[in-house]
């Protein structure tokens, strides 16, 4: 594909980078809205079909192996045709799952509720992936700001997403629909509207357009230090973060705190996630993508301490435990992204960072049943304290030891 775009003028964007930049921003806002369909109601959804609390945890694993799916096959589509198609079918894709649900639910049959499931994580995945053609966007001093504005769109929809639960359930029980499908119709016609505003006004595409590699890129598909560098962080601080986020709701249970105050805990884990994404991407540009990881490790086993070591009836400290958590993500994310999209190769950027991405939900599928384990034996505070151990332990250490500087 050959597209023709205006210079961009030194360190800013051109015209038809900044329009792109702003159709990813609208599309991710919609995608937000559409994820937090999952997230509000998938357990609930899982456990009244299913009738059993035990098999409640299988939504988020169906997301996590949809999630992997999805981002090794839309890096390769966005490698083939742009990443444009690539990400509009991955917004088609969990319109098709969130619909999937719908039906499932209806009909009493869990089968296909659990297949439609798989199908929205593998949709999902899209917005994460969407960071990246922010940072194809933009020349090299300006990735990080670019992916965080990207990055950061999606919080909008996510936040007021959950607050729709009511009115959506309404709807659906004016339809004759079970009311937690509610939230799904909703995603079903916001991730239609994102793939719509993606092919209708998406020019040119961030691939298309991207400016030249950054100084001491690899010309080849190999894989270079920087690419392995970048994936190593963002692949540890998913790991750290999940172990720690997925059993705070359970180590908050146990010590006696309301469902509310446990929601309020992860909320605010969730907000802190995304919310810091255009500082941590400005950090990452200022001083480095390598730097900004190493700083991660810090925060991250800071958080940890304090998630440990805190009284567990104090909700104000493992609050602060989990915003924390969920900052210290954040700069590991866009630090580690804007080490990976400087150094993979040109031709090959979008299946590289797909992989990346598959390593990620490996990671938080293995963080995840990992901490059960650790917690059931062990208890939450050495697994805390041992997480935010790993985080000081790997990220410093690979970020520091990339040969070139980010």
């Amino acid at each position: 594909m050959t597209q023709t775009v205006s210079p961009a003028t030194g360190a800013g964007f051109s015209h038809e980078q900044r329009r792109a930049l702003t159709v990813l921003g609208i599309s991710q806002t919609l995608g937000g809205a559409g994820m937090a369909a999952g997230i509000t109601v998938g357990a609930l959804l899982a456990q009244d079909l299913l009738g059993s609390t035990g098999l409640a945890g299988l939504p988020a694993a169906l997301y996590t192996a949809g999630a992997a799916f999805g981002a090794v096959g839309l890096g390769r589509v966005s490698r083939r045709f742009g990443r444009g198609p690539g990400l509009a079918l991955g917004n088609g894709i969990a319109a098709l799952g969130s619909a999937g649900v719908v039906a499932g639910a209806a009909a009493r049959w869990p089968v296909l509720l659990l297949a439609a499931l798989f199908v929205y994580g593998a949709g999902t995945v899209t917005g994460l992936l969407a960071r990246y053609a922010g940072a194809d966007l933009a020349p090299p001093e300006r990735r990080g700001r670019a992916a965080g504005t990207v990055l950061f769109a999606m919080t909008l929809g996510a936040v007021v997403g959950p607050n729709l639960t009511g009115p959506t359930g309404d709807l659906a029980d004016t339809w004759g629909l079970p009311r937690l499908t509610g939230p799904f119709l909703l995603a079903a016609v916001a991730y239609v509207a994102a793939a719509l505003v993606l092919v209708v006004w998406l020019r040119p595409d961030p691939l298309s357009s991207a400016p030249p590699q950054a100084p001491g890129a690899a010309p080849t598909g190999r894989p270079t230090p920087g690419v392995v560098t970048g994936a190593t962080v963002m692949i540890t601080a998913q790991l750290v973060m999940i172990a720690v986020m997925t059993m705070t709701p359970v180590h908050m249970a146990d010590h006696g705190h309301t469902a509310q105050a446990v929601g309020l805990v992860i909320a605010l884990h969730v907000g802190a996630m995304f919310l810091p994404s255009p500082l941590s991407g400005l950090l990452a540009d200022r001083i480095g993508g390598r730097r900004v990881a190493t700083a991660a490790g810090a925060v991250l086993l800071g958080a940890a301490l304090l998630a440990g070591l805190a009284q567990p009836t104090s909700v104000p400290l493992l609050a602060c435990a989990l915003v924390l958590l969920g900052a210290g993500w954040n700069m590991a994310l866009l630090g580690g992204t804007a080490m990976l999209t400087d150094a993979a190769p040109a031709e090959n950027r979008a299946a590289v960072q797909g992989l990346a991405d598959v390593g990620m939900s490996v990671a938080g599928a293995t963080g995840g049943m990992a901490s059960g384990l650790v917690m059931g034996g062990t208890g939450y505070p050495v697994l805390a304290v041992a997480a935010g151990a790993l985080a000081l332990a790997v990220l410093p250490a690979v970020a520091m030891s990339g040969s070139r500087p980010t």
